[in-house]
């Protein structure tokens, strides 16, 4: 099995609903997403896939949708002001913990028809989660 791993860089805010620590409050990550892509084949080039292909899909979408917005639960009450104020967001239907983020971006690379077997969500330095393809 062969596999290609690319990092895409980004910022982001959230905060995570019905929890009791700090991240029940607005704040940002310096995020990186570690995208890894597999395949028993190498394509006429030699490759699994381009770097640059993983870059221009998927770092190409994170940039117009995850990128220096605020990820938040569509249930959550700050919702209307930041959009009052024209504040990028970027609502979905969980919690916007780190392994809800990376399973956002798991399954936007899948949709995209991306062989990939993980995507790691790294929010600090010390702390990432996982999201990967489920074995049958």
């Amino acid at each position: 099995m062969f596999q290609v791993t690319r990092e895409i860089d980004f910022c982001y805010g959230h905060r995570l609903l019905n929890y009791e620590g700090k991240c029940r409050h607005l704040h940002g990550h310096n995020g990186r997403a570690v995208i890894t892509i597999e395949s028993e084949t190498l394509d006429h080039r030699g490759m699994v896939m381009d770097f640059s292909d993983i870059k221009t899909v998927v770092s190409g979408w994170i940039d117009e949708n995850l990128d220096h917005r605020m990820i938040l639960n569509r249930n959550d009450p700050a919702i209307p002001f930041l959009q009052e104020q024209s504040e990028p967001i970027f609502i979905i239907d969980s919690n916007p913990t780190a392994e809800n983020i990376a399973k956002l971006i798991y399954e936007f690379a899948d949709s995209q028809g991306f062989p990939i077997l993980e995507v790691r969500l790294w929010e600090t330095p010390r702390s990432f989660a996982v999201y990967k393809k489920s074995v049958a």
